[in-house]
């Protein structure tokens, strides 16, 4: 990839990268604050500045790379705080602290298909305008299917992981939670052995299809 095309990469995937994870722990955030918990309100989380949530290796560092590779393009911010003490049910509401996440997501990416849309039907008119929206759109759509996806993985400490624990019986429950310190190295494995990537295939590849299919967008 030569420096032109890195720059247009990067110009076009910044602004939904940064929007997806920041939004993502927003939707966390304000989710908690409606069930009992105002930690992430009080510590000036809830907020759609990505200065307050830019991790520099998960929001710069491992997408950049990612991007110059060419494969998947995802990250993360830092995780809004959560004291689950502080909530009405605990084990429910964290399930549905957790599931915020990746709905933000997925509400993200509808949006963005919105803008794709828009972007083509300007394009005849003026490809200055019509073009960036198409192109930002298409990045916007994949960013957020792939961390919701992503994300509701049943392995701690993803959200899918706190949403099994908050939905099977107290004990498994807490087994969940004693294997969470290891859920980053269960990820490393499955992606150093390719499962991570046949888990996540089908149900993102699914997800595309459908959104461009829903909008009229082409693939």
């Amino acid at each position: 990839m030569d420096l032109g095309t890195m720059m247009q990469q990067i110009a076009i995937w910044t602004i939904p990268v940064l929007f997806a994870i920041t939004v993502h722990e927003v939707a966390h955030g304000w989710v908690a604050r409606q069930l009992g918990d105002p930690t992430a309100w009080m510590m000036g989380r809830l907020t759609l500045n990505p200065v307050k949530h830019i991790d520099p290796v998960g929001t710069i560092l491992v997408p950049l790379v990612l991007l110059l590779l060419g494969g998947f393009v995802f990250g993360w911010a830092k995780p809004v705080p959560v004291n689950y003490r502080n909530l009405h049910n605990p084990r429910r509401d964290m399930a549905l602290v957790a599931v915020a996440g990746p709905t933000a997501n997925l509400l993200m990416a509808l949006g963005w298909a919105v803008i794709m849309k828009l972007g083509l039907l300007l394009v005849p008119y003026s490809q200055w305008v019509g073009l960036p929206l198409v192109y930002m759109g298409q990045a916007g759509i994949a960013i957020n299917v792939i961390l919701m996806v992503l994300n509701l993985l049943p392995v701690p400490p993803l959200d899918g992981g706190r949403v099994l624990a908050g939905l099977v019986p107290p004990r498994l429950g807490d087994l969940l939670d004693r294997i969470e310190p290891w859920g980053l190295f269960i990820l490393v494995a499955l992606l150093a052995t390719g499962i991570l990537g046949m888990m996540l295939g089908p149900p993102y590849q699914f997800l595309m299809h459908l959104i461009h299919r829903m909008f009229g967008l082409p693939l």
